[in-house]
């Protein structure tokens, strides 16, 4: 396979709400690349990215899939990511590798409540990005109208290039605003040639009230550029072009192109752009990170003469080749066959062969450099977030954060033959997720898998039974509580034990306070006096407290947002160990929670519906009977959105409902807010439901 300059190379991703467009547009891409001979489409169940049976079922991505196409000599890496909120952790993980995305919006529904949460994602890495505004022959299309909501609801700073030449079942294609030409493609030949033509009369006002807001704003990036459109001298294309580069790099601006991809318009102007406007390894800053050795920053910068190092973003199981490790290669260059240092196990692991991934299908590579994205087979035991590297040159780059799961269920295997074969599975499955967790519980005896939502469960329950042959019974999704204390309190505790050989002795005072709420705190503070207890049983009394934590107060569930500050103690020369002074600590916390006022803290969730004017009475009634806070609501054509919060717990089945008040024609979408205190009440319920009482 040729192997590109790095200049020649773009690692993108594909971003959206879910339903905007983003798996036919990269279709589009990879047919009009020469990657693919037909379009796939994924209402038919064909689309080549969304190539597990569950995606092909629903219509929806479910996983991110990577891919590579070759564009006018320019090789693209593009990873597809889910629209859908119970798998943002695909898009998040992504992000972490890539260089630059393409933000798609429908031009029906505008800014939409996961296309914030993608955008955010984007700026939390500094990742540049262009939008393409799709859908534009759907009824109800509204171009203009989405760009205001960019600016209203992402804070973006849009570049309109292209504008839409008509719109709905008329519309035609688009104008370029740097060419000043209208842009029509052919449909019977699926939109494989276009043709340019001066622009239309009637559109001239509006095609030329544009090209002057464009300068006017790229005028800002560049003084050159200034000084000729004060003087009234010609502007290249080349000089619009190479502004604009720039200020998409440094994320100043944010080009924005349009078309309508299932139509099969506007895709390969979306493709040169790609190549005009975002970056390449080289654009992008060099990566940092820390020598575990001498705890010093060091960065790798994108050459083959570097020391060799990676991360890996994403852990899959192909039941062909097994463990599949997405890996991005930073810097230097890898063979086949040859090891890497784990940076964050300490472990060296063998790369047996390396692959160039084509959503399910691969090619075999010998070697790979530096600004690919492949897959490493034969990494046993690395995990997503993990940094390689070499022995010689480690580095150990910043590891994600992924958000905690906020819905439960409980599992357990058909027969004695089946248990094994579930306990390997849900192994296999969270290496592959990390918002993916699993627990047993002790007391119940049962396993407890837990997960971002009821569509994240119910895809993860699919895949045991389909891919993995796992019969198992699956009790009732439950909402993942967790608890805290309102006010603080102070335990001490003496754990005192002999048995006849050497004792145990640990004691322990604490203060234990709330912290502001949020649903994921911890802080321990050491304040006894230096000598009191030794320093070796310090972090064995943390550790005891954590512990305690985990198994709640009330219910069992996680302890949260709390300080925990050791006032005091002692200890003995002979019988004190680590096991006493932990097992003190746990005690103490327990006694001091229990005075401290326990509270249950629920997921809530915001919630956007989006409903005709006729509906919006009966759903507002239904919603506030569900404890939801409405924020407000806005109108939009002839709908109604609905903005609230609502606790999780009370919208298990939701969508059958409003389907049903709405005769099928609301929508709604829900994604994590925050954890907060549930009404006394409702705990009192909750906590009796619990016990059996």
């Amino acid at each position: 396979m040729k192997k590109y300059p790095l200049e020649k190379v773009r690692n993108i991703g594909i971003m959206a709400h879910i339903d905007a467009g983003k798996t036919t547009t990269t279709e589009r891409i990879l047919f009009y690349t020469g990657k693919v001979h037909r379009v796939g489409e994924v209402d038919e169940g064909s689309a080549t990215m969304d190539w597990m049976e569950l995606e092909k079922e629903r219509g929806i991505t479910i996983t991110s899939a990577a891919t590579t196409c070759v564009w006018k000599d320019t090789e693209i890496n593009i990873i597809d990511t889910p629209g859908h909120v119970d798998f943002t952790v695909e898009v998040e993980r992504s992000l972490m590798v890539l260089d630059g995305a393409i933000v798609i919006f429908s031009s029906v529904e505008g800014v939409e409540p996961q296309s914030e949460t993608v955008w955010r994602q984007a700026d939390k890495y500094d990742i540049p990005r262009i939008s393409f505004i799709n859908k534009m022959d759907r009824i109800g299309a509204n171009f203009y109208r989405t760009v205001e909501m960019m600016k209203e609801r992402l804070s973006a700073n849009p570049l309109l290039l292209q504008i839409p030449l008509g719109k709905e079942e008329k519309f035609e294609g688009v104008i370029d605003l740097i060419r000043m030409k209208a842009v029509k493609w052919y449909e019977e030949r699926w939109g494989i040639d276009y043709y340019e033509e001066d622009i239309p009369r009637e559109y001239l006002d509006k095609a030329d009230h544009y090209h002057e807001l464009m300068i006017e704003k790229i005028c800002d990036l560049n003084e050159n550029i200034t000084e000729k459109y004060i003087e009234n001298e010609p502007i290249t294309e080349d000089e619009i072009l190479s502004t604009i580069r720039k200020g998409t790099l440094k994320d100043n601006i944010h080009p924005v192109f349009c078309g309508a991809a299932f139509r099969n318009k506007g895709v390969q102007k979306l493709l040169d752009a790609v190549l005009d406007f975002l970056p390449s390894p080289l654009d992008v800053p060099p990566i940092e990170g820390i020598n575990p050795v001498t705890g010093k920053v060091e960065k790798r910068l994108p050459r083959i003469e570097e020391p060799f190092s990676a991360v890996v973003f994403k852990i899959a199981t192909d039941f062909h080749v097994g463990k599949l490790a997405f890996v991005r290669i930073y810097s230097g260059e890898i063979e086949e066959g040859k090891a890497v240092y784990n940076s964050n196990l300490k472990k060296h692991e063998r790369v047996s062969r390396i692959l160039l991934m084509h959503a399910n299908k691969r090619s075999q590579m010998h070697s790979v450099s530096s600004g690919n994205i492949v897959a490493f087979i034969g990494l046993k035991e690395s995990r997503t977030g993990h940094t390689l590297s070499t022995l010689k040159h480690p580095i150990l780059f910043k590891t994600p954060t992924f958000p905690e799961p906020v819905i439960s269920v409980a599992i357990e295997p058909s027969s004695q033959q089946d248990s094994e074969k579930l306990s390997s599975t849900l192994r296999t499955l969270r290496d592959e997720d990390p918002t993916f967790e699993v627990k047993y519980n002790e007391e119940t005896g049962q396993t407890i898998i837990s997960g971002m939502g009821e569509l994240h469960i119910e895809v993860l329950l699919n895949r045991m039974i389909r891919e993995f042959g796992v019969k198992a019974k699956v009790g009732n999704p439950q909402v993942a509580y967790k608890e805290t204390i309102r006010k603080a309190q102070i335990a001490e505790e003496k754990f005192v034990k002999q048995t006849g050989g050497r004792g145990q002795y640990g004691h322990v005072k604490i203060q234990i306070e709330p912290l502001e709420s949020g649903g994921e705190g911890f802080v321990f503070k050491n304040n006894a006096k230096q000598g009191v207890i030794p320093k070796e049983f310090i972090s064995a009394i943390q550790e005891g407290i954590i512990e305690a934590m985990e198994n709640g107060i009330l219910a069992g569930f996680p302890v949260v947002d709390i300080k925990t500050t050791l006032l005091d103690g002692s200890y003995h020369a002979v019988d004190s160990s680590d096991i006493a002074f932990r097992r003190a600590s746990s005690i103490a916390f327990y006694k001091a929670a229990e005075m401290a006022s326990p509270v249950l803290l629920e997921p809530v969730m915001e919630l956007e519906i989006v409903v005709p004017e006729s509906y919006t009475g009966e759903i507002m009634k239904d919603i506030q009977s569900r404890r939801a806070r409405v924020l407000g609501m806005r109108h939009r054509e002839r709908n109604r959105i609905i903005e609230a919060l609502v606790p999780l717990s009370e919208m298990f089945g939701y969508a059958t409902t409003l389907r049903s008040l709405s005769q099928g024609r609301a929508v709604y979408s829900m994604q994590f807010h925050k954890y907060d205190i549930v009404p006394e009440d409702i705990q009192e319920s909750i906590l009796k439901k619990i016990r059996g009482f």
